[in-house]
């Protein structure tokens, strides 16, 4: 049972990926009562999330260790795969279009997978076949950009595993530098990517609470000042629910004191929650602030 944790060039840390999906695609990924998601779910021991809501667009996350993700991507790949061959049996095309997924990625982290003058991109796509698009405007109240792939299920599955380890990469460089004690933050990056390989057990078997063996929360504080407080809130409170629903962190914002011009957070889940939340705030900020610097 000692397998070799050494997967993807030594990478097993937790990653969050989200795909933006129509309605049809997600119709297909859920399946008759749940059954295709759930059997995802079960095989991959990744989390896949579906956001809730009757637009056009779905937010489909995907979290886990990064063997799970690849697995869980595997699967919805083969499975649009499975629909477009199904669509083709009752149509006249001959040619068989590609599978096409719409990763959604924050615009902080879209410069690293683009590289200088495209290098990066252009070996992504030279190395797995897949064609990569990354969109140049933001999605609408957002500050991510979408990252269109197309190609066999199998360049696309490799085109992802390439995408991760370009996030993880920006990720822990940007992690480094952000705004808040970054001494701190090292410290909790080094706890989260030290995080035990058994946490999917507690994650997948909720009728076994004994089992999880995700560390025990922690509390962290931050203060934010209050002009900027408005762009880690969103419009009702978008962003917020975005940054706990994608962290898994509890985050309680202080109501502002009489002359003070700065706001408490309050972040409460696993080390690794914190540092993802701390870390999307801090994307928050940076977008905010290097956003203002050009107006």
């Amino acid at each position: 049972m000692m397998e070799s944790k050494v997967s993807e060039g030594g990478l097993n840390v937790t990653l969050t990926i989200r795909l933006l999906m129509h309605g049809k695609e997600v119709g297909s990924i859920i399946g008759k009562k749940g059954e295709t998601v759930k059997k995802m779910r079960e095989e991959s021991g990744a989390r896949i999330n579906i956001s809730e809501g009757n637009c056009p667009e779905r937010i489909v996350t995907i979290t886990g260790p990064t063997d799970a993700i690849f697995k869980a991507f595997a699967m919805i790949a083969y499975k649009f795969e499975e629909d477009i061959i199904n669509s083709m049996s009752n149509s006249t095309a001959t040619s068989k279009p590609p599978v096409t997924l719409r990763l959604v990625v924050p615009a902080s982290q879209c410069g690293s997978l683009i590289g200088k003058g495209g290098s990066k991109i252009k070996e992504i796509r030279e190395s797995t076949g897949a064609q990569v698009q990354v969109a140049g405007d933001m999605l609408p109240n957002s500050t991510e950009r979408a990252v269109t792939i197309s190609g066999t299920p199998d360049a696309i599955i490799q085109c992802v595993k390439q995408i991760c380890v370009v996030m993880l990469e920006a990720y822990t460089i940007q992690g480094q530098y952000a705004i808040p004690h970054p001494d701190q933050l090292t410290k909790l990056h080094q706890l989260a990517m030290q995080q035990t390989p058994f946490t999917p057990l507690g994650q997948t078997t909720p009728a076994f609470p004994g089992l999880d063996a995700s560390p025990p929360a922690s509390t962290h504080e931050l203060t934010i000042p209050n002009d900027l407080i408005g762009c880690i809130i969103g419009r009702q409170g978008t962003k917020i629910n975005e940054i706990r629903q994608m962290s898994g962190a509890q985050i309680k914002i202080a109501n502002a004191t009489e002359g003070s011009s700065e706001r408490q957070i309050t972040i409460t889940g696993t080390p690794a929650n914190i540092s993802l939340a701390q870390y999307l705030i801090n994307a928050r900020l940076t977008s905010e602030v290097t956003g203002m610097g050009a107006l």
